[in-house]
């Protein structure tokens, strides 16, 4: 039996999903006639209580075309320095659109209104970028699944809307935010330009996400999509599992969450653990004391076991818990890590 807690992404569509794809009604999307998209793209956007949204082949591409559309080439976006479109989406942010980074030093991905305030660029001083964009991740996937607080992103937005500046929200994980009762999906459509949110981590979807805004703002996002390649003919099928997931897999998140908590309260009475990172939603960030325990040595005691984990670099390690990751499951996983000294 094969334990993989490298990601929610390794998630497979269940028997009810793949049904729902099968027999999903479709047409050519690049013509906006596939009417089971169009379906999913109007359930998100009245989820949000935004006017529109747009599907995309991936949550990577929602971010970037978001980027595109509150820049200009030499511009720059704020952004904390563990975040998604800084670390993990191949440099795009200066491939595809030409701006920098500015990056703040935040606590497990989350920036305080007065770090962005700092961080913004005098608007006159023409030595420096231009600031155009604040860029929020939540959940933070490197913060280890923090959830951000609700007035801090207040207190942000109005010192983006004083500044002329956008201001997105890359929430691929945000339906963890929403289980673990830190935000709903309207206050998320009321404080940004543009959301993105991602069907395939969390959600059991193959593939997709969506990219939420105004209307002009999304028909301008359709553009850029096909610049990016990003336009798929009779993708009803894929959308078909998003209409699914949100029908039936958005309730049983918090089962995610309890079964991350319970392996982050073990790992933190073992002795070769330096730091577990509190637990808020289904992501597990620890550390080890290397010299009880070498990380090689600890992943390749679990892989022994055919559970897999992934390291993220700086001595942090992760686990991530999922639709996939059953009781039986959890159970084997709980039983090695106890024996383990």
């Amino acid at each position: 039996m094969k334990i993989n807690l490298i990601s929610d992404t390794v998630a497979h569509p269940s028997p009810g999903m793949l049904k729902a794809m099968m027999s999903a009604e479709v047409g050519d999307d690049v013509f906006k006639e596939d009417p089971t998209v169009n379906a999913l793209e109007q359930k998100v956007a009245r989820m949000f209580g935004m006017e529109a949204a747009l599907f995309f082949p991936s949550g990577t591409m929602t971010n970037q075309t978001a980027i595109k559309l509150h820049t200009q080439p030499g511009d720059q976006l704020i952004c904390d320095k563990y975040a998604h479109v800084y670390n993990y989406e191949g440099g795009g942010a200066s491939f595809n659109s030409g701006v920098s980074c500015k990056l703040v030093d935040g606590n497990r991905g989350m920036m305080t209104v007065s770090q962005v305030e700092e961080a913004i660029n005098p608007p006159d001083f023409y030595h420096s970028p231009r600031t155009a964009l604040v860029c929020i991740e939540n959940t933070t996937n490197k913060g280890g699944g923090a959830c951000w607080d609700v007035e801090e992103l207040e207190k942000i937005k109005s010192l983006c809307t004083s500044n002329g500046l956008a201001y997105h929200l890359d929430g691929a994980r945000i339906w963890n935010a929403m289980a673990a009762g830190t935000i709903d999906p309207k206050t998320c459509g009321e404080l940004f330009d543009t959301i993105s949110v991602c069907l395939s981590k969390g959600l059991g979807c193959p593939v997709g996400s969506l990219l939420l805004g105004s209307e002009p703002l999304m028909e301008e996002a359709i553009r850029i999509r096909k610049i990016l390649g990003g336009g798929m003919r009779q993708s009803g099928y894929l959308a078909a599992a998003g209409i699914y997931a949100l029908e039936n897999n958005l309730e049983r998140l918090g089962d995610d969450h309890y079964r991350a908590r319970e392996l982050g309260e073990l790992l933190a009475t073992k002795s070769f653990v330096s730091y577990v990172a509190p637990v808020e939603t289904n992501i597990l960030i620890f550390e080890l004391n290397e010299d009880l325990m070498s990380i090689d040595t600890f992943i390749q005691q679990l892989k022994d076991e055919d559970i897999h984990i992934i390291g993220m670099g700086g001595g942090k390690l992760r686990m991530v818990t999922h639709l996939d990751y059953t009781d039986t499951m959890h159970d084997k996983v709980l039983s090695v890590l106890s024996s383990m000294p």
